[in-house]
C-alpha cells in the first residue's frame, strides 16, 4: 500500500482549506448581497448576514472585517458589456438591451447591480459606485457610438428599465417578456443613440 508523502498529504489539506475558504467567502457575500438588497445597507447586520450564510458572526468579521467592507465587496460589479465595435451600428440597440436583460432575468435579489440600484437610492457610497460604472464601462464602452448627453440619457432609459420591470416590478413591464422588452424597447435605444434598429 503507497502512502502520500508528508508534503502531498499537506498539499492536498491546503487545496481543501482554500477550497472551503472560497466557498465560505461566496456564501457570505450571496447573503450579504441578498440581504442588502432587501433590507437596505441600515437595516442589514452582520449577525443576519452570518444566519443566512449559516455561520458564525465571527467568520464574517474574519472575511471581510466589518459591514462597511462587507458592503463595498457586494457593489463591486463588472458589468461585462459586450465588446461592440465590430457590431453593425444597427443592431447595437438590441445588443444592449438584450445584454442588461439576460443579466436581469434570474434572481434580482441576486444581481449586484440591482443591489446597487436599491441602495443608490438612500446610501451615498451605493450612488457613488453607480456614477462610477457609467463613467468607467458603460461610456468606454460606447464611446465610439454616442456622446456624454446621449450615454447619460441612454444609463438613465436602461436604469428605468430596471427599476420598473425588477425592483417595482409594475406589471405591464414586468409581464412582458424578454423578447418583447427587447422589440419594443431597442428602437427607442436607437433613437436616443441616433442609430437604425434592426
Amino acid at each position: 500500500m503507497t502512502t502520500q508523502t508528508g508534503s502531498d498529504g499537506r498539499g492536498e489539506r491546503e487545496d481543501r482549506a482554500v477550497r472551503r475558504s472560497d466557498g465560505t467567502r461566496a456564501a457570505i457575500l450571496d447573503a450579504a448581497r441578498r440581504r442588502f438588497a432587501e433590507h437596505g445597507y441600515e437595516r442589514t447586520t452582520i449577525r443576519a448576514v452570518a444566519a443566512d450564510a449559516g455561520i458564525d458572526p465571527a467568520m464574517v468579521m474574519r472575511y471581510y472585517g466589518s459591514k462597511d467592507r462587507l458592503f463595498e465587496a457586494a457593489l463591486a460589479i463588472d458589468l461585462r458589456l459586450p465588446d461592440l465595435r465590430d457590431v453593425p451600428r444597427a443592431d447595437i440597440p438590441r445588443r444592449l438591451v438584450r445584454h442588461f436583460l439576460d443579466r436581469w432575468e434570474g434572481d434580482p435579489t441576486d444581481d449586484a447591480l440591482l443591489l446597487l440600484l436599491r441602495c443608490a437610492v438612500t446610501n451615498e457610497r451605493a450612488a457613488e459606485r453607480v456614477r462610477g460604472l457609467l463613467t468607467g464601462q458603460v461610456a468606454p464602452a460606447l464611446a465610439a457610438v454616442t456622446d456624454d448627453r446621449r450615454l447619460g440619457l441612454l444609463s438613465s432609459q436602461l436604469l428605468g428599465l430596471a427599476l420598473t420591470r425588477y425592483l417595482l416590478r409594475v406589471p405591464v413591464v414586468a409581464d412582458l417578456t424578454a423578447d418583447e422588452v427587447t422589440d419594443l424597447y431597442a428602437p427607442a435605444v436607437a433613437g436616443l443613440l441616433g442609430l437604425d434598429a434592426r
